[in-house]
């Protein structure tokens, strides 16, 4: 597989570049870098997080990483799984590394998978730095049947990961009760435990063995998703709604208990921890955030799609307490991450995102953003040379702090005002009002800076499976993972 040649030419309207290797910088304290716990909810919107002011529920453990934080308004994610796990490993927006849409490779297969030798992931990167590397959770971009050493590839010490439904064995494709679940080990099911708490009790146990070293933990939790399922705290809850209630009030438990971890550790102050989530909530479910209703938005452009909560926390190092309307996205994560632990991305790779470690530590007021941006949903087709994106030039969203363009059909065909307009139901596309014009025109220069066409994944194929799906299928799969 072969990734085509692009060549980008940025004007120099005063935009943010889009490919930059990213400096090498001090970390906080020379002799002891911070340790990183970074937690990826899987599909839930901020509407669930009462912090954001979510009216469903309590989330006491995620609102106190806030209190204790800093808080984001404007963070992206992208709209669907696969995109965004992809862009938070490697820096890097979809149209550049080419995962513009859902690929589930345990389930689908036909040799497509995140190639180590095409690219780099932040585990990596901190590993080269001297971190301890761990992950435990959500994986889903390689079949570690195939590839038993995949995260080790990656970058990851120690793992214990969800395998992702493997198509042909059926005790795989469960996530939370009687758990499957892929370690240095091999593979196999966890009877009687519940999937999150195998998951944090490894960390747990790394956290222990590894607390006088810097460490990256990263903990792509398989709570929030399908199937509804009840949990240990709530085990007779019956009903969509109560067991949605049920997965959130496991999840900030299970926030709970690692920062209790860290606290026992004598830890918690030197470790910086990330709370986010890898797009919206499950489309069909409603939740009340400030007076609102939100109706789930995963897999959609739509703020409730693509607006991630996001916090970071670590008392001493990170102000406390602070709501910042800063832009951030998932191609910041790391470079960030980079810079918080005092090393340098490889130079030959090319990073989209900016770090806004500066922000993070209190010795800047902004980030150095001036949009993001979002795209890719929806499974990819299959063709007879490998997974490729369904459009040529994927749709996608920009947005500064105010105004959100969206771009179809390879055109401008909406744009809105998120501070009045936060349900994005009046579109100003045609307004001739000076202000709007001057944001339209922003946003479109923006997208000028794009890529005329979007990338295809970069992989080498792995051997050919008896479960493999076959080329020119319209309909890979439903993309619901």
């Amino acid at each position: 597989m072969k990734l085509k040649s692009l060549t980008i030419v940025l004007a120099g309207l005063g935009l943010l570049a889009l490919s930059r290797c990213v400096p090498g910088a001090e970390p906080m304290d020379t002799q002891r870098p911070p340790n990183i716990l970074f937690i990826l909810v899987d599909d839930l919107g901020p509407e669930w997080i009462s912090v954001y002011g979510g009216e469903e529920m309590k989330t006491p453990n995620i609102d106190r990483l806030a209190e204790q934080g800093m808080l984001f308004d404007n963070a992206y994610s992208m709209p669907q799984c696969t995109p965004t796990r992809v862009t938070l490993l490697t820096g890097q927006y979809p149209f550049r590394h080419g995962w513009l849409n859902h690929w589930d490779v345990p389930r689908w297969g036909a040799g497509v998978h995140f190639d180590p030798a095409h690219n780099l992931s932040l585990a990596r990167v901190l590993k080269a730095a001297g971190y301890a590397t761990a992950a435990a959770g959500k994986w889903q971009i390689n079949d570690f049947r195939v590839q038993p050493d995949a995260m080790e590839q990656h970058g990851f010490d120690a793992y214990a990961m969800w395998t992702g439904f493997e198509t042909q064995n059926p005790p795989s494709a469960e996530r939370y009760w009687d758990p499957y679940i892929h370690t240095r080990e091999g593979s196999r099911t966890y009877e009687g435990r519940f999937g999150t708490d195998v998951f944090v009790d490894f960390l747990i146990d790394f956290m222990k063995q590894h607390k006088d070293d810097p460490m990256l933990l990263y903990f792509p939790m398989a709570l929030t998703h399908t199937p509804m399922i009840h949990t240990p705290l709530d085990p007779n809850v019956e009903g969509t709604p109560a067991k949605q209630k049920a997965m959130v009030r496991y999840m900030d438990h299970a926030v709970g208990r690692l920062v209790e971890a860290l606290e026992a550790l004598d830890i918690r102050e030197r470790t910086i921890i990330f709370f986010t989530t890898d797009n919206g909530s499950t489309r069909g479910i409603t939740a009340t955030m400030n007076g609102r209703e939100v109706k789930g938005g995963k897999a959609t452009l739509g703020e409730p799609g693509v607006r991630a909560p996001f916090i970071v926390s670590a008392p001493g190092l990170v102000p406390a307490g602070v709501r910042t309307d800063a832009l951030t996205d998932f191609t910041d994560l790391l470079p960030t991450f980079a810079e918080l632990a005092g090393t340098a991305v490889p130079d030959s790779v090319v990073v989209d995102g900016h770090s806004i470690a500066p922000l993070l530590l209190g010795k800047a007021t902004d980030s150095p953003r001036a949009w993001i941006t979002a795209m890719g949903f929806g499974p990819a087709r299959l063709t007879a040379e490998g997974v490729a994106p369904v459009q040529a030039y994927t749709d996608r969203v920009v947005r500064d702090k105010r105004y959100k363009l969206w771009v179809l059909g390879g055109q401008g065909a909406r744009l809105y005002d998120l501070l009045e307009d936060p349900d994005e139901k009046n579109n100003l596309i045609e307004s001739t009002d000076p202000q709007v014009v001057a944001a339209r025109e922003r946003l479109e220069a923006v997208v000028a800076s794009f890529p005329e066409q979007d990338a295809w994944p970069q992989y080498d194929p792995t051997p050919p499976q008896p479960w493999d799906r076959k080329p020119d299928h319209s309909s890979p799969g439903s993309g619901r993972d």
